[in-house]
């Protein structure tokens, strides 16, 4: 909800009606994204980035509640009834939680495989740094395992 589309539809009053409608099938929360938000005004790319994952979310969501209404009842017992919504080559694309575990490692809080470490030996380059050209699967992962302590007088 935008903080000013309507005076009447306040943040509150939509949590109530939803927490109403909702019970005993699901709850809800108050989350306003302008406290969440960082890195200053959301850009024309942003806002339109947005409205895409959010109808591309809400399209998904009705679906699912039609492929898994039986009796007027709801059943999420599949791998793919809880998903997250993300950006894969160019698409939006859900991904079922429970294959996250595999892909992510959680002590950098990063996924395991990510396209763009193969550029980072050309963005050193491009960057100036005095380094080899490494290509190995060391070299990729770096910035993680070592902190290279550059001395001043080369900077």
């Amino acid at each position: 909800r935008n903080e000013r589309c309507n005076e009447n539809y306040t943040t509150d009053f939509i949590y109530n009606l939803y927490s109403e409608e909702g019970k005993g099938v699901f709850d809800c929360r108050k989350n306003v994204l302008g406290h969440m938000q960082q890195g200053g005004s959301p850009t024309p790319f942003d806002r339109n980035f947005g409205t895409k994952m959010g109808a591309k979310a809400v399209a998904w969501v009705t679906g699912k509640i039609k492929e898994c209404s039986r009796h007027g009842r709801i059943f999420a017992n599949t791998a793919d009834s809880a998903c997250l919504l993300g950006m894969r080559k160019r698409s939006l694309t859900f991904q079922p939680i429970s294959e996250l575990r595999q892909q992510t490692d959680f002590e950098h809080r990063i996924p395991k495989e990510q396209w763009w470490l193969k550029l980072r030996p050309i963005l050193k380059v491009l960057a100036k740094y005095n380094i080899e050209l490494d290509t190995s699967e060391t070299a990729h992962l770096e910035h993680l395992t070592r902190k290279v302590l550059v001395p001043e007088a080369t900077l």
